[in-house]
Order: structure tokens, then sequence, then C-alpha cells
């Protein structure tokens, strides 16, 4: 008699390449594909059914680290090769990956249009403010003053904020994390697997070479109370080290601003609630970038909507239906045609 022995659960190690993991030491990427390999061993993730994109840059790497199926392409076109990547097998779980510099410079236009159609992939995108692989110079979202090769006085562009950018695409999902925050990240990575359509999670990581401490003011355990507000669907938009601060809506400048309470509560003080399917909301909170509040991280925006694929999918049925006999050479060869003769 045949005994059924159970499968075995994988865990994060499973999905672990033999390849030796080439970042700098203390590399905020460490941090992220560790995140990265937990919620594929939450997920049960097939490793034969997923597959991991990537461009060009540090981040670029991540495709050889990870126990899956993995397409290491060329700058800034990781979301059009998933595109077609999705396409061409809707089964596939496909995952995006790339860089500031990658995803909103050279491939600024490539990440619009994976959003705008709602295509089923999951995109992270490493945020450290600089490009890394290339030493350093200033990226998209360098912040003004930024002094590096190419900006050795100091950068006088406007930086692009990554989640404003997406939400103005018309993205369905965005979310912001922070990659050392290892019980908090793998939790926003699997939202963002659960939903349908594309995906956006920025991922604020440190470049220890080039760019260490970008984030200190926003990350360091002394700083991090006053200077984060988790977004939790349904609840208070509160934090502070004494949780006694909130986002309030200031109705005559239609912006948000901070309150402080006391015994009364946050909803005596008139503290905004998290609604992650408000559009409007989500905007307001994706812009938050100066010291006066706090950064968003958690699920900022959630309004599922029918993916890219389904539609496709849909017109190629609705085109059979009405041509059930045609085929790719009869189309080829239909209407004005002419021969390339030998001569």
């Amino acid at each position: 008699m045949n005994e059924l022995t159970p499968p075995v659960k994988r865990t994060a190690k499973d999905y672990a390449t033999d390849q030796e993991v080439r970042w700098c030491p203390g590399c905020g990427d460490y941090a992220i594909l560790k995140a990265v390999q937990k919620t594929l061993a939450d997920i049960e993730a097939d490793p034969a059914n997923t597959v991991f994109v990537s461009g060009i840059g540090c981040a670029a790497r991540f495709p050889y680290y990870v126990e899956t199926y993995g397409f290491h392409t060329i700058h800034g076109r990781a979301p059009a090769f998933a595109t077609g990547i999705k396409l061409a097998n809707p089964e596939l779980d496909v995952w995006v990956v790339g860089g500031d510099g990658d995803m909103l410079s050279i491939g600024g236009n490539h990440l619009m249009h994976v959003i705008r159609r709602n295509v089923d992939v999951q995109v992270l995108l490493f945020n450290n403010e600089i490009y890394g692989l290339t030493k350093g110079q200033a990226s998209p979202t360098s912040r003004a003053g930024t002094r590096s090769p190419s900006t050795p006085l100091g950068s006088v562009d406007n930086p692009v904020s990554a989640c404003v950018f997406v939400l103005g695409a018309g993205a369905k999902f965005v979310a912001r994390g922070v990659d050392t925050q290892q019980k908090d990240l793998p939790v926003i990575l699997k939202r963002a697997h659960q939903h349908k359509g594309a995906s956006f999670v920025e991922i604020l990581q440190n470049c220890i070479v080039y760019n260490d401490g970008v984030f200190a003011d926003i990350t360091e355990k002394a700083v991090a109370a006053d200077r984060q507000v988790v977004c939790e669907h349904g609840k208070p938009l509160v934090f502070g080290a004494d949780a006694n601060k909130g986002l309030k809506l200031n109705r005559d400048t239609l912006s948000i601003e901070v309150v402080t309470f006391g015994e009364e509560g946050p909803e005596a003080a008139g503290v905004l609630v998290h609604d992650e399917t408000n559009r409007t909301l989500a905007g307001m909170l994706a812009a938050m970038d100066d010291h006066h509040l706090p950064v968003a991280l958690g699920v900022i925006y959630c309004s599922p909507a029918a993916s890219y694929g389904e539609g496709v999918a849909a017109l190629k049925a609705e085109a059979h239906k009405r041509n059930k006999n045609a085929d790719l050479a009869s189309i080829m060869h239909a209407g004005h045609t002419w021969t390339v003769s030998d001569a």
C-alpha cells in the first residue's frame, strides 16, 4: 500500500539560489531580498510558476538570487518585458524589480504604461534616491541640493514622487515600505500579491556607499514614531511616540495638517480615518514630503478593477467568435499584398 506524504511547506531558504549575493555590505537590497523570500514562502509560491523581471542597476541583480524563473532585461524596459510575459502566459506570477533610476528615468514611460493598463504584475521600486551601480549620480528622486558626481554644486531638479507618479498614471494599488522593517514589509508585499491588477510598492532603501542615511530623518529609531504614519484601512491616521498625533483635513485650504489630541481621542480631534479606496485621500497621503508631515507607509490606495489581461482575453474570445476559421496566415495575406521576386 502506498503512503501519501503531505508536501513539505517551503521556507524562505527554499527561495534562495546558490548564487553569491553581490551587493555592497550593508546595502538595503539584502533586507528587501529577505522580505521577498519570506513573502514567497508565506504565499506558498510555486517556483515553476513565478517570474522575476528586472532592468539595469543594483536592484536588477534580484532574479539571480531568487529560486524562480527570471529575466535580467535592459535598462528601463522590465515593465514592457513583464507585460509580454503575462500576456503570453497569464497563469504566471510576475514580479517586476527596479531602482528609482531604472524605473523613473529611462523606464518612466514603461512604468507608466504597465500601471495605466493595469497589467496583473507586482512592481517593486527600490528607492535610494541615487544611481548606485554607476557610482552615485543624482537620480530622478534625488532631493534638491543633492551633491553628486553629476551635480557637484547640488541638484536643482525637482524630485519625482514615485507614489504620486503612479497614482497620476491610474494605479489601482499603491503602497510604501521600508527595507529594514522586516515585520511590516512582507505584509505589504502579500497585500500587493493578493491584488488583481498592477500593484506598485515603493520601498525606501538605503545605499550605504553613495547616499548613506538619506532616509535617516524618517527611519532612525529616535524619530521614526514621529516621522511615519502607517496607513491601515478603517483606522485613524494616528502617529507619534505617544500616539497622540493625527492627520486632519484643513477644510479651508483643502490640505492635510497635524493635530495633537489628548484624552478626548482622535475622533473628537477630527483625525482622518484611512480609506484605502479613496483616491483623493491617497494622493494627499502620497504627496506628504516635508518635515511638518509624516511619511505615509503601508497600503495607501487599493481599488481593484479589471486587469489588462482580462480585457485582452475578452477581445480574443470575441474575435474568435466572429470568425472561428480565421488563422494568422490568412490574415497576413488578406487585402492588398505583393510578392518580392528574386530578380
